[in-house]
């Protein structure tokens, strides 16, 4: 069984997945492909500074995240551009962790986790979708503490994503994360029983 798992930035998806993971879930995280994909001598990397320009690279051949994010946070057709040159390298990436993990053990679960599942239009390749969720007020004020933003800094980041009210009501699974580390985990634990997991 796979699952796909998303949720909004600082809803704490991070922490269900270690959860998951210390479960015995196989965890595929888009975000670290994502990185992996921007290191240099890869060529999204490359595509990337060719796109954007050599300012979104530090003298090291690095990616300059902060600078890349100041432009794609601020122009959704910015945005845009970096998804098209990063999404389908991370798709095919993903998917072929996913057939592999499938293959070696059909009975494990396989979790995707994929902040922008929905806003991707992957979810259709998942056999069903958690949704980590906290209300907006409470996602927004972690950002704020977490990354050291300013209001209007965090507000943009959110806008950014499709609203964490919407894959609530898209969820398969819902996973309420605005209670603590134990509330988590028993739901959690409910889930895994509930799909008779090993």
């Amino acid at each position: 069984m796979n699952i796909g798992l998303t949720g909004g930035i600082a809803t704490g998806k991070s922490t269900v997945s270690r959860i998951l993971a210390s479960r015995g879930a196989a965890v595929i995280d888009a975000d670290v492909i994502a990185r992996e994909i921007m290191e240099p001598g890869h060529p999204v990397l490359a595509a990337v500074r060719e796109r954007f320009g050599p300012e979104v690279l530090h003298p090291d051949g690095t990616l300059n995240r902060k600078k890349l994010g100041e432009i794609v946070f601020a122009n959704p057709e910015e945005r845009k551009a970096l998804e098209a040159l990063t999404h389908p390298a991370i798709r095919s990436e993903m998917k072929r962790r996913l057939d592999e993990l499938e293959e070696a053990d059909p009975q494990r679960l396989v979790v995707a986790d994929i902040p922008l599942l929905y806003e991707s239009g992957l979810d259709p390749l998942y056999d069903e979708i958690m949704v980590v969720y906290v209300p907006r007020e409470l996602q927004l004020s972690r950002l704020i503490l977490r990354d050291g933003l300013s209001r209007e800094a965090a507000e943009l980041r959110l806008s950014a994503q499709m609203d964490i009210e919407l894959k609530k009501e898209r969820a398969d699974i819902l996973i309420d994360n605005s209670g603590g580390l134990e509330e988590t985990k028993r739901q959690i634990d409910m889930f895994w029983r509930d799909k008779g997991l090993r």
